[in-house]
């Protein structure tokens, strides 16, 4: 008897030492497939430098856009990815004159780019035949924002008379009128050309704006009390709109985001702190994604929120990095770029980007 135990002990222990290496192998190699950050080389420009966009048409073609400081002032900066590098664009109207560049919208075959040229207002397009552009009918003090869709586009900001809400159908601009109360639009973004959101600040707090086709109202979004609007991210699938913004209670800002199915919004508070939601992005994962502020001065540090369930991950460790600050991100096809500025120790932020996967 004592003879069989002995045998069974040590088929056991040849079992446990064949078994475990394959058992303990099983979570790295889960991590070694999981898709990581890496740096992607971008030719520096006049530091500092700030971005302010970067959208994307499938793995093939990417655009973001900013300024540059240059001697005598600001300068525009545009920057394409071809799926392999990225390179500087200077090929468009007023590249060397002061001002700089906003949005960027695919429009059809075209890109769009909202384009501050010395303080006039004008919409770059670049087509297969080259660049050409659109100028506003008018100057405004302020152009707080831009967005562009087959058979429309929108430019808003202000004048010495107040909100200005520009409308471009293809041909001829008009002056569009908001609801009554509302003092100022902070951001707009469209589905199409007769579906378009706008968030602005109200005699009564922050709205949410809704354009059918005909006349600006209130969407009566049920936005959380004492709040604002950093971004709406308007989806094709099922009408599915995502919101972002901060509430404050106390003085403290928790960020928020709301997602509507088409039927009802509902309201989520991820651990996300008081991160600033402009940069959020839907994933090739289904996912939201954005950049977060970092608690190490050398990486970048993005979140995933997937319904209840928020991770983090790290980009590329730079050295002597003092600053890393991912601006926007972009779904390219089956991966994640990103676009900002990095601080090396010494040097004024100059341009960085990463990508998740690909």
């Amino acid at each position: 008897m004592n003879g069989l135990r002995a045998v069974i002990a040590c088929l056991v222990i040849v079992c446990a030492a064949v078994v475990s290496p394959a058992a303990a192998a099983t979570p790295a190699a889960s991590a070694a497939a999981r898709p990581s950050w890496s740096a992607l080389p971008v030719p520096a420009a006049a530091p500092p430098v700030t971005v302010l966009d970067l959208a994307a048409r499938g793995p093939g073609e990417a655009w973001a856009t900013g300024y540059e400081q240059a001697a005598d002032g600001l300068r525009p900066m545009l920057y394409r990815w071809d799926g392999a590098a990225w390179s500087r664009d200077t090929t468009f109207p007023g590249t060397a004159e002061p001002g700089w560049l906003g949005k960027v919208q695919f429009v059809g075959e075209e890109v769009w780019i909202f384009h501050n040229s010395a303080g006039a207002g004008e919409i770059l397009r670049r087509s297969a035949g080259g660049w050409s552009a659109v100028p506003l009918p008018q100057t405004l003090w302020t152009y707080q924002d831009f967005t562009a869709v087959p058979g429309a586009a929108w430019v808003v900001g202000e004048d010495d008379t107040g909100l200005k809400v520009l409308h471009y159908d293809g041909s001829t601009w008009t002056t569009q009128a908001a609801p009554d109360g509302v003092l100022y639009l902070m951001g707009i973004t469209a589905r199409t050309a007769t579906d378009a959101w706008a968030w602005a600040d109200t005699s009564t707090g922050t709205a949410v704006l809704r354009w059918d086709g005909t006349v600006w109202r209130d969407a009566k979004v049920p936005l959380p009390p004492n709040s604002n609007v950093h971004t709406i991210l308007v989806e094709p699938t099922a009408g599915r709109v995502t919101i972002g913004g901060s509430q404050y209670t106390d003085g403290v800002a928790r960020t928020y985001l709301m997602t509507f199915n088409g039927r009802a919004w509902r309201t989520t508070y991820p651990p996300l702190g008081d991160t600033y939601t402009e940069a959020m992005v839907r994933g090739p994962d289904g996912a939201l994604w954005l950049p977060v502020r970092s608690d190490r001065a050398f990486q970048s540090k993005y979140a995933r929120v997937d319904g209840t369930r928020t991770t983090f991950s790290y980009g590329p460790e730079r050295t002597n990095a003092i600053d890393v600050k991912p601006r926007a991100l972009a779904r390219v096809g089956s991966s994640l770029l990103s676009f900002g500025t990095v601080e090396i120790y010494g040097s004024k932020p100059n341009l960085m980007s990463e990508r998740l996967g690909g």
